[in-house]
């Protein structure tokens, strides 16, 4: 067995083993595809005059794109909330403090079971109920509050995940310089948990993008509603449902590269999950933390 590797190589008959299992997938998908490809053009949906809509600008301009700039926000709004509400509770659970703790456990484990889709109807209902927003902006709003109270809790979990998954050496040193409990925190263990859970965050942001289809429910105007409407437009509902999942798989794709070159970066730079902390880094911190320290018995001799 090789060092640093969990089991042992394939052999010649499990590489054989193998190479059988990948072609009979590949044959099972291109069957499946066919299949698929075969019902759609029984069913004339493979016409060019079904295609034909989608190289006009009308259909950019008065569907698709709004459709596109409707998703986004929603999106761009919810990620922005909820990394923000995520951050809040997921510190708040890792406080020594029980008065702090128990409540953001409780809001963390609540949202998190409650459907999406439940908690924008429900958002849609109240706003509505209590007129709490302009009408034109109702469903955006019950949109961007499930989305945000649901990813806002799991994003949390991956804060306080992230942070257990470092050393204890970690904060154990951090506290031996001189460093408060809220300044470990800050400046040493979160800068490491980021890293260490920024995958599973890029992953929970895609989620966000793809969960502003819900709205369609509640007549929100996103991409998926803009589908439809083509749809009863040009009587081309699967192809606009085809054009619409590619524009999703498409913005996807450039997330996840992004996401994956800002984390190579980062780790170029010497800021990979879990690694020790530079000297510098501590002494700086500790320096500051005794200069706010003389500073205030200074202030409390006079």
């Amino acid at each position: 067995m090789s060092a640093g590797v969990l089991f042992d190589a394939p052999g010649p008959r499990a590489k054989r083993t193998y190479r059988l299992v990948g072609v009979v997938s590949i044959v099972a998908m291109l069957l499946v595809l066919w299949f698929v490809i075969d019902k759609l053009a029984e069913k004339d949906q493979l016409t060019a005059a079904k295609w034909k809509p989608f190289l006009t600008a009308e259909i950019w301009t008065e569907y698709l794109i709004p459709g596109l700039i409707g998703t986004l926000t929603a999106a761009a709004i919810s990620v922005v909330l909820a990394l923000t509400l995520g951050g809040l509770l997921g510190v708040g659970r890792l406080s020594a403090a029980a008065w702090i703790r128990w409540p953001c456990s409780v809001v963390v484990e609540f949202f998190r079971a409650v459907p999406v889709l439940l908690m924008m109807l429900f958002a849609y209902a109240l706003f509505a109920f209590y007129e709490t927003f302009p009408p034109d902006r109702l469903a955006l709003a019950a949109v961007v509050t499930g989305l945000t109270l649901y990813n806002g809790s799991v994003v949390a979990e991956l804060v306080r995940s992230g942070v257990h998954s470092l050393p204890k050496g970690q904060n154990e040193a951090a506290l031996a310089v001189g460093l408060t409990t809220g300044k470990t925190m800050r400046l040493v263990l979160l800068p490491q948990a980021v890293t260490a859970m920024f995958p599973a965050i890029v992953g929970q942001l895609v989620v966000v993008l793809k969960d502003t289809a819900l709205g369609y429910i509640i007549t929100y105007e996103e991409l998926l509603r803009k589908a439809e409407q083509i749809g009863n437009y040009k009587s081309n509902l699967i192809p606009a449902f085809i054009v619409v999942a590619a524009i999703f798989i498409l913005i996807n794709y450039l997330l996840g590269a992004l996401a994956t070159r800002i984390e190579q970066r980062t780790r170029r730079r010497g800021r990979s999950a879990g690694g020790p902390i530079a000297p510098d880094q501590i002494d700086q911190a500790a320096a500051a933390n005794a200069a706010a320290s003389a500073s205030s018995a200074g202030t409390g001799s006079l």
